[in-house]
């Protein structure tokens, strides 16, 4: 059995530079606590990078210092740098602070969100709110293994609220694009639930319908749709208007791990440890194209199993031409749109989740001993065809442009079915 397909020589595939790490303390972990990176976060404003990084702490580093690689190795460092920013006069949002965050119990998933005064509270009826996030607010939300999410202030590090309503570890969460902070968390409980954060944290609704664990779960670009990944082989795709579900996609052949839009919402990909990361339209629920880590491919009966290539995260580089994608076996590749072989891929024992810069040039990954590493997204000067398509999307779903009086051959060109 093979990683690659037999046209490929693997030799020929470049390898993917490593630009910076982020490791984490040498001192020995309670058993408790664990040290996986479960998750690893970027900022949307690019402003900061979290990652959980075992024994129950989540770091807050200001991204720019990772770009610089000046990051601080001990504490004396850090307090040095806090009382420098305190005596001249340095406001927190310019000029961000790095912060360690305890938070109780082993943390799964991490997210942030940022407000948009606008974008009001859906409960209309309550005038007066304990919490009142302004334009300037930027959010960590942070899913523990029993069940609660705590939300904190990036800019501080200070505990704002609790939300407690799952029972069971809170393995993702994800704030609505659109500044309105809503925000979704998915639980081995077998439920989503929606959480209003300008409404005090208030639950909003509880989705059901997954039979088992829920693993991730993700927005669409406009915050109109959400999917929800889980065991059983579960792809589902939500209203999220009118919080109910659009429909089932059925392709995988194990449990589905992860999942993440497109930038212009035209494209889904979901990760199985069926060995495939399937890349959907999420408007007409069909298959697009595979982009397999066993070769040849396992049968469902084998899919089912071990097979030591389960893909355990999948992420959409914000370019919109590249997609990548961590398995277990010890290895993170970038693909491009519309290619059936990685453009790049490089070495990565252990490898957990994966997630892109806000510019897309970098990817972050976390690994079970608690490090993250950092690897720069291959370079490729978009075609005409993938801007025509990236623009399009952005007012039309795929089934609206092949329903257009065009001829047949511009209809292919701007639609994701020929490449």
């Amino acid at each position: 059995m093979a990683s690659f397909p037999e046209f490929v020589n693997e030799n020929e595939i470049a390898q993917a530079r490593l630009i910076a790490d982020l490791w984490a303390p040498v001192a020995p972990f309670e058993q408790k606590s664990g040290r996986e990176t479960w998750t690893v976060a970027f900022a949307p404003d690019g402003s900061y990078f979290a990652w959980s990084k075992g024994h129950r702490v989540v770091k807050l580093v200001p991204w720019s210092l990772c770009e610089n690689k000046r990051l601080y190795d001990n504490e004396h460092d850090n307090a040095v740098n806090k009382i420098l920013r305190k005596q001249n006069g340095y406001s927190q949002k310019n000029h961000p602070e790095e912060h360690t965050i305890d938070c109780g119990d082993i943390v799964w998933a991490l997210a942030f969100g940022s407000s948009v005064p606008e974008k009001q509270s859906r409960c209309v009826n309550i005038e007066w709110h304990r919490f009142k996030f302004g334009q300037d607010q930027l959010l960590l939300a942070t899913g523990l293994s029993n069940g609660r999410i705590k939300i904190w202030d990036v800019y501080t590090g200070r505990f704002l609220l609790n939300l407690m309503d799952h029972n069971e570890v809170v393995r993702d969460l994800t704030f609505a694009p659109d500044g309105s902070l809503i925000l979704v968390s998915a639980s081995r409980d077998k439920t989503l639930r929606v959480w209003d954060l300008k409404d005090d944290g208030n639950m909003v609704t509880v989705l059901r319908g997954h039979h088992n664990w829920v693993y991730c779960c993700a927005f669409s670009p406009n915050s109109n749709i959400l999917c929800s990944v889980g065991a059983g082989k579960a792809v589902f795709l939500w209203n999220m208007e009118s919080y109910t579900m659009i429909r089932k996609l059925e392709g995988h052949l194990n449990d589905v791990v992860s999942c993440e839009f497109s930038p212009d919402g035209a494209l889904l990909a979901t990760a199985s440890y069926d060995t495939r990361v399937i890349v959907w339209d999420p408007h007409t629920g069909s298959i697009l194209f595979e982009l397999g880590h066993l070769f040849p491919p396992p049968t469902p009966i084998f899919a089912g199993g071990a097979n030591d290539r389960w893909v355990k995260s999948v992420a959409f580089c914000h370019d919109g031409l590249h997609i990548a994608s961590i398995a277990d076996d010890r290895m993170v590749r970038f693909w491009r749109i519309g290619k059936d072989c990685p453009a790049e891929v490089a070495p990565l024992s252990n490898g957990l989740c994966c997630a892109f810069s806000p510019d897309g040039g970098v990817l972050a990954t976390g690994t079970q001993d608690g490090s993250v590493h950092f690897w720069a997204t291959p370079r490729h000067v978009p075609s005409l065809q993938h801007l025509c398509r990236m623009a399009l999307r952005r007012v039309m779903i795929t089934t609206s442009v092949e329903t257009l009086p065009i001829p047949p051959k511009i209809v292919e060109y701007l639609t994701y079915r020929t490449n």
